[in-house]
């Protein structure tokens, strides 16, 4: 693997601190029962690291809601249906945005909701990951109003309330260049990894790491499988679930 150095010594500097490093893993695209994810859940078994999976409700089938159904990971809303909705030559893309009516934005997400409540239950945690990480700022107060109590994106953030019972923990580590649609390479990867311990220090955001098991070609499995290898078992690193990163909000009603 590539050189890890800079990562070390940033790990030295939060263990100088007496502090812990508050680590989380974010894969996103969940929609069916696929290959792909028996293999994201053998990883992660493997290792013993939580894992929380944004799913898209508007693609999610009762297969997945079946091969979930005894596996110990947290769920997310992916918001609607991962479709593109900014103009034509708008290299952006985003599905959250303010090119319709926020009414109807935030209609399809409350269906969306009503989707993953019928196949999952309560198991789905009121947390919103906006398609391709944005959200139009007009929306986020809106959410809260609608019952989510968390927010996840992508980005140095610290964890605070963007707005009034709304908790936001972001990730910050993304395996594939997207690009190219392959995986980003260690050294970039871990790159973004030492980035994010340094600003993670002021700000005790916690880290988090970005997978899309339907995207990610052999490098970023080796890469992934390579990472919770090394990382899963180091003194000072709290691998916590989704579910007490945004446990300071209240349940859905």
């Amino acid at each position: 693997m590539s050189d890890w150095r800079a990562v070390e010594q940033e790990l030295a500097r939060w263990r100088d601190e007496g502090r812990e490093l508050g680590l989380w893993w974010r894969d996103d695209d969940a929609a069916d029962a696929t290959p792909e994810l028996d293999r994201l859940l053998a990883l992660q078994r493997a290792h013993g690291v939580p894992l929380a999976l944004a799913v898209v409700p508007a693609a999610a089938t009762p297969a997945l809601a079946a091969r979930l159904a005894q596996e110990p990971v947290d769920l997310l809303q992916h918001g609607y249906a991962h479709t593109n909705h900014a103009p034509a030559g708008d290299n952006k893309k985003e599905e959250l945005g303010l090119h319709r009516p926020a009414m109807v934005v935030l209609g399809e997400l409350g269906t969306g909701w009503l989707a993953l409540q019928r196949l999952f239950g309560a198991r789905t945690l009121p947390v919103m990951v906006p398609p391709w990480n944005r959200i139009a700022p007009g929306l986020v107060p809106a959410l809260p109003e609608i019952g989510y109590r968390g927010l996840s994106t992508f980005g140095i953030r610290p964890r605070v309330s963007p707005v009034s019972g709304l908790l936001q923990v972001n990730t910050h580590i993304d395996l594939i260049d997207w690009r190219t649609r392959r995986f980003a390479g260690a050294g970039p990867v871990l790159a973004a990894f030492a980035q994010a311990l340094s600003a993670a220090r002021a700000t005790g955001e916690p880290i988090g790491l970005l997978s899309h098991h339907l995207a990610m070609d052999g490098p970023a499995w080796d890469f992934l499988n390579s990472f919770w290898g090394r990382v899963g078992g180091l003194p000072g690193v709290n691998v916590a679930p989704a579910h007490e990163l945004f446990a300071s909000g209240e349940a859905r009603a």
